[in-house]
């Protein structure tokens, strides 16, 4: 138990940073993991700057109006980030470009790193990384070590989404440069000439949506990306707060309960939520073949209409949106579960952008300006497709008929509950788990096990590591 331990502990880890740090997961905090760098606190560096994680004078968010404030300045900041691709393809270049337009004497130096959920964390030990970067696995309360606040969390609730997801003793530290959001991706014209006029908001009407496609178009009603392998844990994001309208639901509820995977009999929780896969399997609303599933053609053929429906994170609208003619055919709908007459979808910021505490009054003020203008001016959030950060840039993001939630932290003292539960289970849910859920499709398809066998199965081993790791059931 304890080597299983470890192991899910150290994938777990790697999977939610790699993840993030790829832009092609399902992760929605962006690296709100609790781990802190073996670290000199940046504090103790020789170089000009502030204490104690103060910004300079009166220097916040809220307080900047872009295109008027600071701009006599004139300096050079550098912007450490992981989006190595948008640094390939030019994207960085023209964002850099076209704030040069408003603030020509704000010199942007960027570095794209590849494996930045490792080495950010090692240039935020040793202070070797700049001005802005998107904040690594650190504590939070270890924040205003290495970085100043964009205001109190309540004051930055007024311009931006999820202003707490890196708060500590009330200040805001990260601003996401994008949100992610669980849904379903689906083609507009493929809905519309399946005849289907209002997203199917329970597993029933989705199953009929599927029906519709399938008897109406040409389409593939759902393709499972069933051998890309990795895109199969995309069904685990809807545990919590999806399936079961509970934001404590994941992190704190689900260890203790004893039959997770009951049919709760009103299209809702666990049961309901993999049930929507293994009937969509067993009914042939699939691709013919399964196990020929192609992650990169799959692109074009939902941007062309060849298909219906994928289960996947917002992060990849933008993906499927350039991979054809047809970018305007792209939608994205909340997941189709219904808890006491309320969609909830779960939603939370990619990376966060952070401001040194140490570098200079000018280069501080320099870079909330530039922060400021990729949140609420650049588009480049609505270009990635992202759930919005801020409440004031325009959006075609549209989940009014979710709710959103985020997932609650663990209780104190159980922070490694589910890690153990993974591990002694071997169900490793939301950690890598997608061999169960490949085994569901190949269940579903062969007629080999039925539905209520494979949840059996689950419950037994859920109980059996209860029992080991001494966790109460209830």
């Amino acid at each position: 138990m304890k080597l299983k331990k470890l192991l899910a502990l150290s994938m777990t880890a790697a999977l939610g940073l790699s993840l993030v740090g790829c832009g092609d997961g399902g992760n929605t905090t962006g690296g709100d993991d609790n781990t802190t760098p073996e670290a000199t606190e940046a504090g103790d560096t020789e170089e000009a700057g502030n204490e104690g994680g103060e910004s300079s004078g009166d220097l916040t968010y809220g307080s900047i109006t872009l295109g008027e404030d600071y701009t006599d300045i004139t300096t050079t900041i550098k912007w450490l980030h992981h989006k190595t691709d948008r640094e390939e393809d030019g994207t960085i270049a023209d964002l850099v470009a076209r704030f040069n337009e408003v603030y020509p004497n704000i010199t942007v130096e960027t570095e794209g790193v590849t494996d930045y959920a490792e080495d950010s964390l090692l240039r935020l030990s040793t202070g070797d990384w700049g001005d802005i970067m998107f904040i690594p696995a650190i504590d939070k309360q270890d924040l205003s070590n290495y970085f100043i606040p964009y205001g109190t969390t309540s004051e930055m609730d007024q311009y931006i989404n999820f202003a707490n997801s890196w708060e500590n003793e009330g200040m805001c530290y990260g601003i996401g440069y994008m949100a992610n959001a669980q849904g379903v991706l689906y083609n507009k014209k493929v809905f519309e000439d399946a005849g289907i006029t209002s997203m199917p908001a329970t597993p029933d009407e989705f199953i009929d949506a599927l029906k519709a496609i399938k008897e109406k178009t040409d389409a593939i009603p759902l393709y499972t990306n069933y051998a890309a392998e990795w895109t199969m844990g995309a069904w685990d994001a809807y545990i919590g707060c999806v399936s079961h309208g509970d934001a404590a639901y994941l992190n704190q509820k689900f260890v203790h309960d004893a039959d997770p995977f009951s049919d709760k009999g009103d299209g809702t929780g666990l049961y309901a939520l993999y049930k929507i896969l293994y009937d969509a399997v067993a009914e042939g609303l699939i691709e013919e073949d399964y196990t020929t599933t192609d992650w990169e053609s799959c692109k074009a053929m939902i941007n062309n209409g060849e298909i219906g429906t994928m289960v996947l994170g917002s992060w990849a609208i933008a993906q499927m949106k350039a991979a054809g003619d047809h970018p305007d055919d792209i939608g994205y709908m909340p997941f189709p579960i219904t808890v006491n007459g309320t969609q909830y979808a779960l939603a939370g910021p990619d990376y966060s952008y952070a401001i040194s505490k140490d570098v200079s009054e000018d280069n501080q003020k320099a870079s909330m300006v530039f922060v400021k203008w990729l949140v609420e001016e650049s588009g480049w959030c609505e270009f990635e497709g992202g759930y919005p950060v801020s409440k004031t840039a325009e959006t075609s993001f549209d989940f009014s008929a979710a709710t959103i939630l985020s997932d609650e932290q663990a209780l104190a003292g159980e922070e490694d509950y589910l890690n153990e539960m993974n591990a002694e289970s071997e169900l490793s849910f939301n950690a890598g788990g997608n061999q169960k859920i490949m085994a569901i499709v190949e269940a579903a398809f062969t007629g080999s096990k039925t539905y209520d066998e494979i949840m059996a199965e689950w419950k037994q081993k859920w109980n059996d590591a209860q029992a080991a790791c001494g966790i109460s059931a209830e």
